[in-house]
């Protein structure tokens, strides 16, 4: 299956330089903006896009990004139940991230056929999905887990296991995540204040994902 780290070769700007190094998570409350705001994403360079599964526009956001933005890789975030991996599948998410995980929902997102993140937050976590042959994960959530230092000191025992730190991450702290060598991303909203959604102002939008997209590390680490 496609590694998640994988999925959007054409983001990186320059032959041996990394691709994307963080996944936009969008909270969209009308489906109206979807498209509007996922065309700002990729034009700032961000085009791997979660949707989380938060409000009743949520899907709609994801058919709608993934049948008129075709430069964006989409996906669905806070999947929590196998019945939200097939509707997210089916509304077109080419990607799955989830908060936490179970037996029954991390076996629903093999099933899937798409590529998926189940989250961890404890070491104990991690090795059950390396026991289960998952080796990329989403820490979260990041900050208040340990951050940078727990991810570091991962590392050394565990270093198959790769990571999207999400939950709290900033401009300011992805930088220090970027620089691990189990971390292949970092998921976040700064570049999404609530102020410019409110507005719609999606040049804005796009200004503050170009910032994002300029966090780039060691090519090896790296979406790409």
């Amino acid at each position: 299956m496609t590694s998640v780290f994988d999925l959007a070769p054409e983001a990186s700007p320059a032959p041996g330089t990394p691709g994307v190094p963080v996944v936009p998570v969008v909270v969209i409350e009308d489906a109206v903006d979807a498209v509007p705001l996922a065309r700002a994403l990729v034009a700032g360079g961000l085009p791997l896009i979660e949707v989380t599964l938060r409000t009743p526009a949520a899907l709609d956001a994801v058919r709608a990004i993934a049948a008129e933005v075709p430069d964006a890789v989409v996906g669905a975030g806070t999947v929590v139940s196998a019945a939200g991996v097939a509707d997210a599948v089916g509304a077109g998410a080419r990607f799955l991230v989830s908060p936490g995980w179970t037996e029954r929902l991390l076996g629903a997102m093999r099933e899937s056929g798409v590529p998926f993140l189940p989250g961890v937050s404890t070491t104990s976590e991690v090795v059950a999905l390396l026991e289960r042959g998952v080796e990329e994960m989403k820490f979260f959530p990041a900050e208040a887990a340990g951050g940078v230092p727990y991810l570091k000191s991962l590392a050394g025992p565990l270093p198959q296991a790769r990571f999207c730190p999400t939950g709290g991450v900033s401009l300011a702290s992805a930088p220090a995540y970027l620089a691990l060598p189990n971390v292949g991303c970092v998921g976040g909203t700064w570049m999404l204040p609530p102020d410019a959604l409110a507005a719609r102002d999606w040049a804005r939008v796009e200004t503050l994902a170009r910032e994002a997209a300029a966090l780039r590390g060691p090519v090896s680490g790296r979406v790409r």
